[in-house]
């Protein structure tokens, strides 16, 4: 039985708001009362995710759910999805555009980061439907 469920709208390019949708995610983190090893890594995850639809995956969004025992991140996207999840989870990889390194972005990092500090990351990918990450961060240790 989910505590609490929040969702939050991304929309492709948006570099203005980017990056609002992980600060409330560790906003309610925080209000909550989460501890902040869980905080961190959840705020890396969604972060980390947020900057992907920016950049690749067109308007998507981030459902955050929390339980007793998880901190869900579901972060959908209606792009093109990935072609290569296995190359696209290696450090340094990366397909972004040469614009969005001018800006800082892209180094490749983003869904390494997202693995490593999720206990449980699923990755579904479609040309048609874009792709679909559930992020779990478990609440206790174990």
């Amino acid at each position: 039985m989910a505590l609490l469920q929040r969702s939050f709208e991304i929309e492709a390019r948006d570099f203005v708001r980017a990056g609002e949708a992980s600060i409330e995610v560790q906003r309610i983190l925080k209000t909550i009362g989460f501890d902040s090893e869980r905080i961190r890594r959840a705020s890396i995850c969604a972060y980390e995710s947020e900057m992907n639809v920016v950049m690749h995956g067109g308007d998507g969004e981030i459902l955050l759910t929390l339980d007793p025992e998880k901190i869900i991140l579901d972060v959908k996207d209606h792009g093109p999805g990935i072609e290569d999840v296995e190359l696209a989870l290696q450090e340094g990889y990366s397909t972004a555009s040469l614009e969005d390194r001018e800006m800082g972005f892209g180094a490749g990092m983003g869904l390494p980061n997202i693995k490593k500090n999720a206990d449980s990351l699923e990755i579904h990918s479609d040309k048609v439907t874009g792709v679909h990450l559930k992020i779990v961060i478990n609440v206790k240790e174990g």
